[in-house]
């Protein structure tokens, strides 16, 4: 399933409640910009940043150190959360027939398992909380709009138009 990418820059309305550079706040997809403005807005957010928080992370896939910059820090009333935004199957283990787009889904998943056990790590050292927010909790946040259900009986097929013939 291909999937339409969102990328800009984000300009908050609230300047004063974003922690990092505010000129250089970028979103990577539609939901991650749902949540930005969400930051931005929602009383409970007290201050909040963008890819701001760098957390060292060891991949299984290479045995090597990386950097992970995580997507949100969020400051709320209840407590801070460091915020990664996923779709939900990037969640799962991927499942199916042996091919190489299985083994790239695989070690990707490989690798946010890694990122994810250190960041969760690194936020308990912190007394934070490490969360992974799908578009499933996004829309029961409310911070996403839910997708349109589909009326049964108006997506008919349209009928075929016939071509008028050409003169000769």
């Amino acid at each position: 399933m291909a999937f339409k990418t969102y990328k800009g820059k984000f300009k908050p309305k609230n300047p004063e409640r974003y922690t990092g550079k505010v000129k250089e706040i970028v979103y990577r997809s539609q939901w991650e910009k749902y949540v930005m403005m969400y930051c931005d807005t929602a009383s409970n957010v007290i201050a909040w940043s963008s890819e701001e928080v760098v957390v060292p992370y060891l991949c299984e896939t290479d045995k090597r150190y990386h950097r992970y910059f995580v997507d949100f820090l969020i400051k709320t009333n209840e407590g801070v959360l460091l915020v990664e935004v996923k779709p939900a199957h990037q969640c799962k283990t991927p499942r199916g027939p042996k091919t190489k787009k299985l083994l790239n889904e695989a070690l990707t998943y490989i690798k946010n398992q890694s990122k994810w056990k250190a960041a969760e790590s690194y936020a308990l050292d912190r007394g934070w909380k490490f969360v992974i927010w799908t578009e499933t909790e996004l829309q029961n946040m409310g911070i996403m709009p839910k997708p349109l259900k589909k009326v049964p009986g108006t997506m008919k097929k349209l009928p075929r138009l016939k071509r008028p013939k050409k003169s000769r």
